[in-house]
């Protein structure tokens, strides 16, 4: 009976009920895919002991089994009792036009009969070659197909729908396509003919699953595999058939797109983009299913002679019996016959009709390898060969030698496909009872081989056309299934959801980086992936850090603000330096409300932070606001305080000279410090208050954003090259409680002590004059520097030196110390890190940059050096020595020497500071009297000059402020 009919019409469903219905039967299928997918289907119903299945390469045979599932050319004639099957049937039986293999389903539908009952499947394109061959022995019956089919037109392939096939005729396009489909649509499986039938099926699985939307196929799949799919894109309709490449027929094109759409789902077919519409008629067809019928059915003669080499040839071309019947073009078979019957060693071995038939099963192996017949016909020869020299047998050494080189699962997708392609011919042999000494033992051995390279296949596959992790992402983005996001303590971010874990990124405090994407789409997956399983991580985060106390947080030389040790936020630039403003690091999954009150708790941060340790700023700040303080004071406090805490003095020294003295005490009374260089606050120099308005500053509105933060403790640092002064401002330097002294950067305080100790060493040994002296030791450890570098900072402080003879003096045996060299920074004294609080004493004021027009100095009655308040020294204390500093020279014996230092230093009119900032416009001029700190006139100016002075002073702001004053 023949059951005809398009495809989706469940032809084959309707025989596997019928075959089950009776004791016994075989089915014979056109492909080993398909043969797997209805041998698991009837084992689920009757068991593995019942059901056999049996291809070319695979035999699974259980004792007493009572169902075959089969590939057409394995189809056994009986049960191996001898019995007759009850059911036959022979599935897509219009291939008998096939060029290839269509002479094998004309041998089964001629000669291949149940004692029950007999099924031919098939398109309806065969009804009437099957009745000129049957003759009145078959009646058909037609099955209409379940759903529609229609015609969608071409479409890119990042537009195709999900659950698509596209199908293209060559391997490298197959690949092409692949790739092309992981890297816009999360990944595709692959089948080809030429990949073993475990990858596959497996392959085939990976898209029945769900797992990837998209199967790139040959034309293999329109051979009856049965696919979930919607629709079916052509990539190309041009194949190449073995001899030529010609354009598809229409009964081709159809069975191919006719795999879109199953059971009562409607399908859709078109092509790609790249390939070639389809003409009108094409599509008619395909949607009506009304295609030619076939004319002629391939043909070659089973009925073979053995008893000679000549007779097999001559049956094997023997003519058809019927006119619609056509010899079939030689097959490799076929050829492989006529090179081996052409050597001499070959035709030696042909004694009785066992060996003639001995070589014609080895002529049928197949060419799994896909070369050219020569190198076919060179491996049969070597069987050949083996066989004759062991009894008709493959040796065991010479199959284990070709098996052991093959079990190997390493290599890329070429790679194992050639292993595969050769370890299935081993595979073939191994299921050739008469080919083998041990047929149990190779059939399991090969057949564990070919499993590991199929499975490994399988996952190369998957590793290159197949993103699994944005596939599964994907699918979760418009599902509602809850994914629960796992944050690993290295900061990875994956999760969880019934397909498995994934990795999607990496968080560090409240920002999410994702994970490197290679694609857009995998982008975006992860984008949505993370916004739908990070917000509850992210919203436990931000509640615990907004309930946190002030000491879990810290703030970064670069301006963030750390949550156990991680970043989470930063100064905003929209904020002030007493009202500084926090912006948030992430957190673009949280909810906003609580994203907005984790901002605010940083915020309270750093205001906590402004008020613990800006707190001299803020007295400064609300002295220059007072009521009750002098107009002069509040005008140096607003000064002051535009500079945040410091001013160099040389710039300043008119406006200093006239604060009275008890306006000076109201500004010492907020921790001012007037030094001999800079006028600053002695608690802003310390390293944090520092370091925290360095970082305000240069990260908040109109920062340059880089702040100077020298390293805590250190009063006194070298610039090498000029290396930190080029890198920052001068204002940052100054910010973080610095001056920039030629090689070395000093801190105000320790500038103040160095000042200190020159004028005590101006005046320990005055028979050089009393503005003359050299450097000490004490310097040197101070700044915890080298002789050059000391000579440096006193040449940009505004001294130059001079070689002075000096009487003889007994130069002092230097300890180890000495010879050691001068203290680094981090040695400095203790007391050096952190300035002091208390006055320094008064002593006499050296010569410097004291004032605009450098004039002489003031009184020690009007002025101290430090301008602090007087602190009267203990009777009795003598002053502390000061060791002068001796240069040891290194002679050519290697001895060293310590050689009287002739270095004098003395005050120069033009300091290297004043020439880098352009200097005075009146310095260089001589210096006439000044005004002291009471307005007595000291010396006799010119009148014009001292009227001059009285202008400026009338017209300037500290003038008005200061009548005011008096008006009070």
């Amino acid at each position: 009976m023949g059951i005809l009919g398009p495809t989706n019409t469940g032809k084959t469903h309707y025989a596997v009920e019928r075959m089950l219905a009776r004791t016994s039967g075989v089915i014979g299928l056109p492909l080993r895919l398909l043969a797997r997918e209805v041998y698991d289907k009837v084992v689920a119903q009757k068991g593995c002991a019942q059901v056999a299945l049996m291809t070319g390469e695979e035999k699974i045979i259980p004792k007493g089994a009572r169902y075959y599932i089969c590939t057409v050319e394995a189809m056994p004639p009986t049960l191996p009792s001898g019995e007759p099957f009850a059911f036959l049937a022979v599935d897509e039986v219009q291939l008998i036009a096939h060029p290839e293999r269509g002479h094998i389903f004309t041998d089964r539908a001629l000669h291949a009969r149940g004692s029950e009952e007999t099924l031919l499947l098939g398109a309806e394109t065969a009804r009437s070659l099957l009745h000129t061959l049957l003759g009145r022995s078959i009646r058909f019956e037609i099955r209409e197909r379940f759903s529609e089919l229609s015609y969608a037109g071409p479409l890119r392939l990042t537009r195709l729908p999900k659950r698509s096939v596209i199908v293209a005729f060559s391997a490298a396009e197959v690949y092409a396509i692949a790739e092309l489909i992981r890297r816009y649509r999360g990944g595709a499986a692959v089948v080809m003919g030429r990949l073993s039938p475990r990858t596959r099926n497996a392959q085939a699985e990976l898209y029945q699953s769900g797992e990837v939307d998209f199967l790139v196929a040959t034309d293999a799949v329109g051979m009856g595999l049965n696919l979930d799919a919607d629709h079916v894109a052509f990539a190309s309709l041009r194949k190449y058939d073995g001899r030529r490449r010609r354009y598809l027929t229409h009964m081709e094109a159809g069975q191919i797109a006719g795999r879109a759409g199953r059971f009562r789902n409607n399908g859709t077919f078109g092509t790609t983009a790249d390939a070639p519409e389809m003409d009108e008629q094409m599509v008619t067809a395909i949607e009506n299913h009304h295609f030619e019928p076939i004319a002629r059915a391939e043909w070659r003669n089973s009925d073979l002679d053995f008893s000679t080499l000549d007779s097999l040839r001559e049956s094997l071309y023997a003519k058809p019996p019927e006119r619609r019947l056509r010899r079939v073009a030689p097959a490799s078979d076929e050829l492989a016959l006529e090179r081996l019957a052409t050597l001499d060693e070959v035709l030696d071995t042909l004694n009785s009709p066992r060996d003639v038939r001995r070589l014609w099963d080895l002529c049928q192996l197949p060419d799994f390898r896909n070369l050219t017949i020569d190198a076919h016909v060179r491996l049969l020869t070597d069987l050949h060969d083996q066989m004759r020299a062991h009894r008709g047998r493959i040796p065991h050494d010479f199959m284990e030698r070709r098996v052991a080189r093959l079990d190997e699962t390493s290599g890329g997708v070429d790679i194992l496909q050639q292993r595969l392609a050769q370890i299935r011919t081993w595979t073939y042999c191994a299921q050739k009872p008469d080919w083998m000494f041990d047929t149990g033992h190779w059939q399991t051995r090969t057949r564990d081989v070919e499993d590991r390279l199929s499975d490994a296949l399988h996952e190369s596959l998957i590793a290159r056309f197949v993103d699994r992790r944005t596939s599964a992402l994907l699918k979760n983005i418009g599902a509602n299934s809850q994914m629960t996001a796992t944050v690993k303590d290295s900061g990875e971010v994956w999760v969880t959801d019934e397909s498995g874990d994934y990795k999607i990124g990496h968080l560090e405090g409240l920002a999410f980086a994702l994970d490197t994407s290679g694609s857009s789409l995998e982008e975006k997956a992860l984008q949505a992936t993370a916004a739908k399983a990070l917000g509850p991580e992210l919203d436990r985060r931000m509640t615990s850090m907004s309930a946190a106390m002030h000491k879990v947080f810290t703030l970064s030389d670069t301006g963030e603000i750390l949550w156990g040790g991680k970043a989470v936020g930063r100064i905003a630039k929209s904020g002030s330096v007493f009202n500084p403003a926090a912006e948030i690091i992430g957190g673009e999954f949280g909810s906003p409300n609580i994203v907005a009150m984790a901002t605010e708790r940083m915020r309270q941060f750093l205001h906590a932070e402004v008020q613990e340790k800006l707190a001299p700023l803020i007295a400064l700040q609300v002295l220059s606001e007072s009521a009750d303080a002098r107009p002069e004071v509040k005008g140096f406090a607003y000064q002051l305080l535009e500079e945040f805490g410091s001013l160099p003095r040389q710039f300043h020294a008119r406006t200093i000279r006239e604060l009275e003295r008890d306006a000076r005490a109201e500004l010492w009374a907020v921790g001012v410090t007037f030094g001999q260089y800079d006028v600053f606050m002695r608690d802003m120099v310390k390293p944090k208050p520092a370091r925290l308005i360095s970082l305000l500053i240069a990260f908040g509105a109109g920062g340059d954003r880089t702040p100077y933060i020298p390293f805590a403790g250190m009063t006194s640092i070298p610039d090498n090259d000029g290396a930190i002064a080029k890198a920052h401002s001068e204002a940052a330097i100054r910010l973080a409680g610095y001056r920039v002294c030629g090689p070395r950067i000093v801190r105000f305080d320790i500038l103040e002590r160095l000042a200190r100790m020159i004028r005590q060493a101006q005046g320990q040994d005055k028979s050089k004059g009393p503005q003359a002296f050299q450097i000490m030791q004490e310097m040197l450890a101070l700044l915890g520097s080298t002789h050059e570098e000391v000579q440096g900072v006193l040449s940009s402080l505004g001294y130059k030196s001079e070689t002075r003879e000096v009487p003889d003096v007994q130069v002092p045996a230097r300890s180890e110390s000495e010879d050691a060299g001068p203290p680094t920074p981090t040695d400095a004294p203790k007391e050096a890190s952190e300035p002091s609080a208390s006055p320094a004493p008064e002593t006499e004021m050296a010569p410097g940059p004291r004032s605009e027009n450098s004039e002489a100095k003031e009184t020690a009655t009007d002025s101290t050096p430090t301008d602090s308040p007087p602190k009267k020294r203990r009777k009795g204390a003598p002053p502390t020595s000061l060791h002068v500093f001796h240069v040891r020279e290194e002679k050519e014996d290697g001895t060293a020497i310590t050689l009287p230092n002739t270095e004098f230093w003395v005050w120069s009119r033009t300091p290297h500071n004043d020439r880098k900032r352009g200097g005075n416009a009146k310095r260089g001029k001589p210096r006439g009297p000044r005004t002291n700190m009471g307005g007595k006139t000291r010396g006799g100016k010119p009148a014009q000059q001292r009227a001059k002075e009285t202008r400026k002073i009338e017209d300037s702001p500290f003038a008005a402020l200061k009548d005011l004053y008096k008006k009070d």
